[in-house]
């Protein structure tokens, strides 16, 4: 990565955010139990990584930080303050899935720029940015320059006029990656976004994931039932089994 792209990228540490879950269940109809009184700190800047069997409630732990669905009953806070009303797109919260789920009639680069044209010509927008990149405090950035900047970052700055269709599998979750970054979040969350990539490059990836958050000094939540790679991405893992959180160790 270049000096003139690394530069746009690193929280302080003021910035950084801390997800705090209280108590939280989720429990559906006929008795079915995600999760069950769950409590657990991500740290701010921290790489927390959750392993758990398939049923355990990962899935259901991401979306309800990313808003996506609402606690039965229990507490989510986002830097000390409540968070579990508050819809999606206020929580500054991007979450990455196990299918890339690019747009396939859309090249990469309007992939990844589609958020920003959306949402980031606003006043939400523009603060998300300035989180990200900090010279954007001091000079306009236009949506070509910070989608190219991300994708010097991850190494899809030639793929960018490519179709998803036209890309490997690797390829493909970098970008999706990217279509997170591009906006700035404060929290990543990543549902097994390597779980249907292929050996060799679940490896490659996963060191990629660990760099972009030693760059970015953003919190990451990632969840997985790989054990090995819950252990070589985090700074701290959880187990959750049952929709319990049964240790969180260093």
């Amino acid at each position: 990565m270049t000096a003139g792209v690394e530069m746009f990228f690193g929280h302080s540490r003021e910035s950084m955010s801390e997800v705090r879950l209280e108590g939280v269940w989720r429990e559906y109809p006929r008795g079915v139990c995600a999760l069950q009184g769950v409590d657990l700190t991500v740290r701010p800047g921290e790489f927390l990584a959750v392993v758990g069997r398939g049923g355990s409630g990962k899935t259901t732990l991401l979306r309800l930080i990313a808003g996506l669905d609402r606690p039965t009953r229990g507490r989510i806070w986002l830097d000390g303050q409540p968070a579990e009303h508050l819809p999606p797109h206020r929580r500054n919260v991007a979450m990455v899935f196990q299918s890339p789920a690019l747009y396939p009639h859309l090249r990469v680069f309007d992939n990844l720029a589609f958020a920003l044209r959306r949402f980031g010509q606003g006043r939400l927008g523009a603060r998300g940015l300035a989180a990200l990149f900090p010279g954007l405090r001091r000079r306009a950035f236009d949506v070509q320059e910070r989608v190219r900047t991300v994708a010097e970052t991850l190494r899809l700055e030639h793929l960018l006029d490519r179709y998803p269709a036209q890309l490997s599998g690797g390829e493909r979750q970098r970008a999706a990656l990217g279509r997170a970054m591009v906006r700035a979040p404060r929290v990543f969350l990543y549902d097994e976004p390597l779980a249907s990539v292929d050996l060799p490059l679940r490896a490659q990836l996963r060191c990629e994931i660990k760099a972009l958050h030693g760059r970015l000094g953003a919190t990451m939540l990632y969840v997985t039932h790989d054990q090995a790679e819950a252990l070589s991405l985090g700074d701290r893992v959880a187990v959750l089994h049952a929709g319990r959180v049964q240790q969180v160790a260093e």
